[in-house]
């Protein structure tokens, strides 16, 4: 089923800038992962099954794909849904530029409920670190993080650091490095900047 789930994506090797600031050398083209929702559904479901010890109030996911494959967890377990929106925010510098908040419509749906977050596939966690830092001020207790797949292991150090359950169906290996230490920036490979829209 892993293998499944992969062959529902594209990807591609080379040198990438990531939204959260990282460069890495692989980049998946997520816009294909719901083509086929009834090939995407049963990743969902047993996503779902791992949430259902969490007695979830509410889940959240971040847009764009993230928020489609937490919609999909959320009619599995039959509870509320929300998402986040990106912003860009001009004012910071360095890694992680981007913020996530979700729409004034929605905010009070995850005042004092038991939140999880969940995202397509996690990377350096952009999506996900803006997403909840957004649901803190809201007064939202998040009691896991979940995902079909996580590149590397930066979401487990900030799962870990912030004492948040993790769950996922698959994780691979994966290169991630700030700029100044990107030994394919230091071999002269030109750089290319992933858009999300």
């Amino acid at each position: 089923m892993e293998q499944d789930l992969l062959a529902l994506v594209r990807g591609r090797r080379g040198h990438f800038q990531l939204e959260s600031g990282h460069h890495g050398d692989l980049w998946f083209q997520l816009e294909t992962l719901c083509l086929d929702t009834r090939k995407i559904q049963p990743f969902a479901a047993r996503l779902a099954e791992r949430l259902s010890q969490y007695d979830v109030d509410v889940v959240c996911g971040p847009l764009v794909e993230g928020a489609f494959i937490a919609l999909l967890v959320s009619i599995e377990l039959g509870c509320n849904f929300v998402y986040a929106e990106r912003f860009a925010n001009a004012k910071r510098e360095g890694l992680y530029p981007v913020e996530y908040h979700l729409p004034s419509a929605l905010r009070s749906a995850v005042q004092r409920k038991r939140v999880a977050i969940v995202n397509d596939v996690i990377n350096a966690g952009s999506a996900v670190i803006g997403t909840f830092s957004d649901l803190q001020t809201l007064d939202a207790d998040v009691v896991t993080i979940a995902a079909l797949l996580a590149l590397g292991d930066s979401i487990t150090a900030f799962s870990a650091g912030h004492h948040i359950p993790l769950e996922l169906l698959q994780r691979l290996p994966n290169n991630l490095w700030t700029p100044s230490q990107c030994p394919l920036c230091a071999a002269g490979q030109p750089l290319e900047i992933v858009s999300t829209s």
